[in-house]
């Protein structure tokens, strides 16, 4: 299974956010759309993602406050991205090794969605749901054996 066979069935909406944007209003947007995750673009490139963990870290890191912060000082500027054609395996791999919750899914430059580890996890589980129905219906269609004795 590939990155693409998500992104068809989650779709394409997204998110983004201006690094020079403050931080307020780049939460108000997560906290309206129930997001957990921003992709932070600057004249159609990627330069960082902001999630619910770089938001935290920024508000106690100023005292338990937003303040004036702005996205580019809290969001990670190094995301760990794949591409659509990344193997679902490597994906998981990718997103345990660095406690990623979310990837961008950049092809070439292009940013074409971005993927969770949520939405991994229920691809995996539906996939796993789906071979276990085909073998259940693979077993109960099992041809009877002939009992005659040769």
């Amino acid at each position: 299974m590939k990155v693409s066979d998500i992104l068809r069935v989650k779709g394409n909406t997204l998110y983004t956010a201006l690094p020079d944007e403050p931080l307020a209003t780049a939460v108000n947007l997560m906290a309206d759309k129930d997001i957990g995750s921003l992709v932070v673009m600057a004249h159609g490139d990627l330069v960082g993602m902001l999630t619910f963990r770089e938001v935290i870290l920024a508000i106690v890191k100023n005292g338990g406050a937003i303040g004036n912060t702005l996205v580019r000082t809290a969001m990670d500027d190094h995301p760990l991205t794949c591409t659509s054609e990344t193997d679902l395996d490597e994906v998981r791999r990718m997103m345990l090794e660095r406690h990623a919750r979310y990837m961008p899914v950049l092809n070439q430059r292009m940013l074409m969605g971005v993927i969770s580890l949520y939405d991994v996890a229920k691809a995996v589980v539906d996939s796993q749901n789906f071979e276990n129905k085909m073998l259940k219906a693979y077993i109960r269609d099992w041809p009877a054996e002939d009992e005659s004795p040769t």
